[in-house]
Order: structure tokens, then C-alpha cells, then sequence
């Protein structure tokens, strides 16, 4: 197997309570390093009192960064401050499952963008609890998984996907329009590496036939909300929502295409800023540094 390369860039990304001193705390072992910031991004909230942090580093003199030296050197500090952090290389390519059931739209989507490089993703299997998609993951050259869901064997199909997650070590799994709810105990084993694409219009609509409830009721705005998914359907923190608007001339048909493009747009954002390292949770919310 050949070894990944060494680290060009770096990014650290940090929440803990808010307290003086703490960006000259953290970037003190990073000078001591002898690194140069590319950027940092900061925020505290005045509602949870917390601090939230990205910075993105390399070394002054190009060469590559000690990554295991720099985890030592904030770890007093990350334990002095009560930070919730992580040290990652900035190129890695996070290990990714995408699940789908019948709609291709988001899951052609994510891989047409990855295979231009826009999105940084190790894609290592397709899932779906039908067969139908299984020539789009064929044509990226992609793994295919076809995992069938019933109502019998909805715990068997759940252990099976959750053994691929553990097996190929997956970082993130993005529900790309997979139209199966899991479990309250798959949720909490993918917890903040699980992502959800979800229609949401003004108002919105719950149940079957969505886009034929807001064509009957006159909606102006087509919606879609990218969030983590928790125990809560639907309730999981935001990462990103894409609007878009309608009029009274579009059918429940048209309707349904403007909210697939509105679902595209906000789950591919959502996954590149997570791939990123550029979201926080902060409670039922989230820090995005865009």
C-alpha cells in the first residue's frame, strides 16, 4: 500500500467555553512550529457563551508539517480551555458512503462534482435498499451495495450497513435521498458523520406528495435543508438550506424539478464544508466557516 503523503496544510477547528487568551493560546504552538497561518476564522456566541475556531496552517518554509508534533503541543492547551477539537490535514479525503433508494438526482450529483475535484470525497460504496442506481455507481467505478429494507428485516439491513461503515472505516455517510428513516441506535453510532438531505418549503409539508401539497397551496418558495442526522426525523442541526423561488404558473411537476435542484445545491454544499472541517455543532445549531 503506498503511504498517503505528508501534510502541506493543516487545519484546526475548536470549540470550548469562551475565556480570554485563547487564540494566542492556540497559536503559539503553531509559531513554536514554526507555522505560518492561511487563514482563521473565529466566533463566539453570546447565547451559549461558547468559542468556535478554524484556523488553517502550513509551514513557513513549505516543508511538510509535523501534524503528530502539533497534537502533542495543543493538547495542554485544548485541556486547559475544555476544547472539544481536531487536528486534520487539510487534503485528506474523507472515507464515504452515499445511500440512495430510487431518486438518482443528488447521488449523480456528488459524484459528477467529486470527479472534477470540487468535492474531496474517498467514495467507498454506494448503498441502496433498491437496485435501480446501481449502474450510476458503475459508471464512477464506485462499489455498489445493494442492502433490501423491509419490515422484517429492517435490524439485519441496519447491522449490515453499520459493519460496511465500521469495516471500511467511514468518516461520513450522506443520506442522499435514501427514503428509509434509522434507527435511534444507528443514528447515534454515525453521530455528527451522518448527513441528510430533506425538502423544506415556506411552509412546510410533511407526508407523501410534498410538492402537489404546495402546489395546492400557492407556495412562492421551493426549499431544501441539509443537517446532521440525530434520533429527532428531521430535526438534526442545519448545515445548509437553498431556497428558491416559484410562482403560481409551475405544476406540482415542475415544481418537484425546482426542488431537486434546490436539494443538489444545499447537500453538496453541505458535504464540502463538512469535508472541510468547517462546521461546528454548537448544540441544536452550527458554526459554518465559509
Amino acid at each position: 500500500m503506498t503511504s498517503p503523503a505528508a501534510a502541506r496544510r493543516g487545519v484546526l477547528l475548536l470549540s470550548c467555553p469562551d475565556a480570554p487568551g485563547i487564540v494566542h493560546a492556540v497559536t503559539e504552538p503553531l509559531a513554536r512550529e514554526h507555522c505560518t497561518i492561511l487563514q482563521s476564522q473565529q466566533f463566539g456566541s453570546s447565547t451559549s457563551d461558547t468559542f468556535h475556531m478554524r484556523v488553517e496552517f502550513a509551514h513557513a518554509d513549505g516543508d511538510a508539517l509535523d501534524l503528530d508534533a502539533l497534537r502533542r503541543g495543543l493538547a495542554p492547551v485544548a485541556e486547559r480551555f475544555g476544547m472539544t477539537w481536531r487536528l486534520t490535514d487539510a487534503a485528506r479525503r474523507p472515507r464515504t458512503v452515499l445511500m440512495v433508494s430510487r431518486f438518482a438526482h443528488c447521488l449523480n450529483d456528488l459524484l459528477f462534482r467529486n470527479s472534477l475535484g470540487e468535492l474531496n470525497l474517498d467514495v467507498v460504496a454506494v448503498v441502496s435498499n433498491h437496485p435501480d442506481l446501481g449502474r450510476i455507481a458503475d459508471s464512477y467505478e464506485v462499489p455498489f451495495r445493494h442492502i433490501p429494507v423491509t419490515a422484517g428485516n429492517k435490524p439485519r439491513a441496519e447491522e449490515e450497513l453499520l459493519a460496511l461503515v465500521e469495516e471500511e472505516r467511514v468518516d461520513l455517510v450522506v443520506l442522499a435521498r435514501y427514503m428509509q428513516i434509522l434507527s435511534d441506535d444507528a443514528c447515534k453510532r454515525l453521530d455528527g458523520r451522518a448527513i441528510n438531505i430533506h425538502h423544506s418549503m415556506l411552509p412546510s409539508f410533511k407526508g407523501a406528495r410534498p410538492y402537489h401539497q404546495a402546489h395546492a397551496r400557492g407556495v412562492k418558495y421551493i426549499g431544501a435543508t441539509a443537517h446532521y442526522v440525530t434520533a429527532d426525523l428531521d430535526e438534526g442541526p442545519i448545515i445548509e438550506q437553498e431556497l428558491i423561488r416559484v410562482d403560481h404558473s409551475l405544476d406540482p411537476a415542475q415544481l418537484a424539478a425546482r426542488g431537486r435542484e434546490a436539494e443538489t445545491r444545499a447537500l453538496a454544499r453541505a458535504v464540502r464544508w463538512h469535508c472541510e472541517n468547517r462546521v461546528v455543532v454548537n448544540g441544536n445549531r452550527t458554526v459554518v466557516f465559509q
